[in-house]
């Protein structure tokens, strides 16, 4: 390899153990990588800031308009309410949930659609008395099956689509993806419909909406006032009001902090306890004790104090202000006017203060807040309610001409009047100008971090390319690939992309494989086309890991997962999805071009 070639691989390799690593974020990394290279002197100093001019961006940043005002619009969750109580199995309720995500998923962001879903998921979990973990890892797939259908079902096949135009040729077109994708979705989801059995039974999250603790293992802060039964009492008579089954995590007193207080050690007015158990004994033992839970009486207006009735239980989503950061860091009262009054997250054990806890995504809050201003204070915190909205955030007429305007993007798209750019664009522009979607939302829905690593990867992925590295990297695979059948080269690389993607964004992923791929095929004297569909795929189809995507990371607090837990369903479905895109492509997408 040259000089420069090695440059750009060792570029690439960097950022990706930057990725792996995850101490910064993947935006940061993108950009510090775009700096090295043209420091290193790979990327002209001219093209450094080519690919925030570049369709991709424009086409990503207004699908997640257009995701965030159908989300708004609730016009899908509205017809599901409807029909879900008349579903009375298990199995039944899976599979419209996994039909429904999928079908939502090919038009709006994953991530978008799964949330939407999440608050019927809980619902039907409550009414059947059982885990939501039924549920909620089958729909996390379920959303990124239905993300390959279109083109802008999932940012990998945006991407890919501008590979092929870099080519030479047309850039592949809203629904190119459809064929394949529709049937890889399919088959997939017809697994999830029954192979949701191989998950583990034991598995709890959350199983009621109805109160404001409702979680497994919850931790929660609450204070003995001058009117709690416990003031004067002793550890073993809190012990008691919890049957056995209450921890004590530490006792707070005048600044100092009494660690797994002994049974007989006293409890005084003023004291704040930290306590873990489950729902039911976390409730009876505020309620028997008569205790403050933390915050429930600090105003959020000048003369109301909250409402301890008012409170919201909600994930910390992908994007929200919250993620790094604790609620005495963030100032969560003082800024948004709500209070953080419990906390759980899967296989943990907190022995920190509420305030003092530094949140994740993935994470399950009890918010307390104002009833009229808690469901706005959710959408700006970038918090994604468990239970069903308390008021309807858009109305009947809004949400008509949202899918309106939907639909006719995608009939401009489908009769090819427009490029996808411009016609995405300009249904974003109509869903604002007529205020289907509050400006302030619109801009919120708008992923920065996403397009921001997008517009730095395009100039650092093409030093691949420019430099020859990409022929380079062809002709290994061509070597691999030579002794195999047309089909079994397009397995490797839809295996091959399968392998990448969990330890790297998908969007990195294809930024990276989509031209190897496109090199593989012409080394093999293939056409491109099946090879770039299969990067697609293999990059959206990321089954195996909670880390590897946002929707699998959403689902693993509140399912109650265990990160062995994803490649007993992801491993099969993954086979299941090779199975079946490989005939596919070949079928929709002939080796040899004719």
């Amino acid at each position: 390899m040259t000089t420069p070639q090695l440059l750009s691989v060792s570029l690439v390799a960097v950022m990706m153990a930057a990725f792996l690593w995850g101490r910064l974020r993947y935006d940061i990394v993108a950009m510090l990588a775009l700096l090295a290279g043209v420091a290193i002197g790979i990327i002209p100093a001219g093209e450094a800031f080519k690919g925030f001019s570049d369709d991709i961006v424009i086409i990503v940043g207004s699908a997640l308009v257009l995701s965030a005002a159908v989300a708004r619009s609730r016009v899908i969750e509205r017809g599901l309410t409807r029909i879900m109580p008349l579903l009375g199995s298990t199995q039944a309720q899976v599979v419209l949930l996994v039909l429904a995500v999928a079908v939502m998923s090919a038009i709006i962001k994953n991530i978008g659609a799964l949330a939407m879903m999440l608050p019927i998921a809980y619902q039907l979990a409550r009414k059947g008395g059982r885990s939501p973990s039924v549920f909620l890892m089958p729909m996390a797939f379920a959303s990124l099956l239905g993300g390959i259908v279109t083109l802008v079902g999932t940012s990998p096949n945006v991407i890919v689509a501008r590979v092929r135009a870099e080519l030479g040729g047309e850039p592949f077109s809203m629904f190119d993806f459809t064929p394949v994708g529709i049937v890889v979705a399919l088959a997939g989801c017809a697994f999830l419909a029954v192979g949701y059995r191989l998950l583990p039974q034991d598995r709890r999250g959350a199983v009621s909406l109805d109160q404001a603790i409702d979680i497994k293992d919850y931790v929660t802060e609450a204070e003995i006032g001058p009117k709690s039964t416990l003031a004067g009492k002793t550890v073993a008579d809190l012990k008691a009001l919890g049957g056995g089954e209450l921890q004590i995590v530490a006792i707070l007193r005048d600044e100092r902090r009494l660690q797994a207080p002994l049974p007989d050690a006293s409890l005084k007015a003023g004291d704040t306890l930290l306590l873990r158990g489950d729902a039911a004994v976390l409730e009876r033992v505020v309620a028997e004790g008569e205790l403050d839970l933390d915050g429930q009486h600090r105003p959020t207006e000048k003369e109301d104090a909250l409402d301890p009735d008012q409170v919201s239980e909600a994930i910390i989503g992908p994007n929200s202000v919250l993620i790094g950061q604790s609620a005495g860091d963030i100032g969560l009262h003082a800024r948004f006017g709500v209070n953080m009054i419990a906390i759980s997250r899967s296989g943990e054990r907190f022995t920190q203060r509420l305030r003092d806890i530094r949140l994740r995504a993935g994470d399950i809050i009890v918010i307390q807040g104002d009833e009229k201003q808690l469901p706005e204070k959710l959408m700006e915190l970038g918090l994604l309610p468990l239970a069903d909205r308390v008021v309807s955030l858009g109305s009947t007429r809004k949400a008509v001409m949202t899918v309106s305007i939907v639909l006719a993007a995608v009939v401009v798209l489908a009769a090819g009047l427009a490029p996808v750019p411009l016609t995405f664009f300009a249904a974003a522009v109509l869903l604002i100008t007529l205020r289907c979607l509050p400006l302030r939302e619109a801009y919120s829905s708008i992923d920065a971090p996403i397009l921001l690593m997008l517009a730095a990867l395009i100039p650092v992925s093409d030093t691949l390319r420019s430099t020859g590295a990409t022929d380079v990297f062809a002709g290994w695979l061509a070597q691999v690939g030579a002794g195999l059948p047309g089909w079994g080269a397009v397995a490797l690389m839809i295996a091959a992309a399968m392998a990448v993607t969990p330890f790297l964004n998908n969007a990195a992923t294809v930024l990276v494989m989509a031209p190897i791929g496109a090199g593989f095929a012409a080394k093999l004297g293939y056409n491109p086309d099946a090879f770039l569909m299969a990067v697609a795929i293999g990059a959206a189809c990321d089954f195996l890991t909670p880390i590897g995507h946002q929707c699998n990371t959403l689902v693993m607090g509140p399912g109650g997962y265990k990160f062995s837990d994803y490649p007993r369903l992801g491993a099969p479905l993954s086979l299941i999805v090779l199975l079946v895109a490989v005939p596919m492509i070949l079928l929709v997408w002939p080796l040899q071009a004719g």
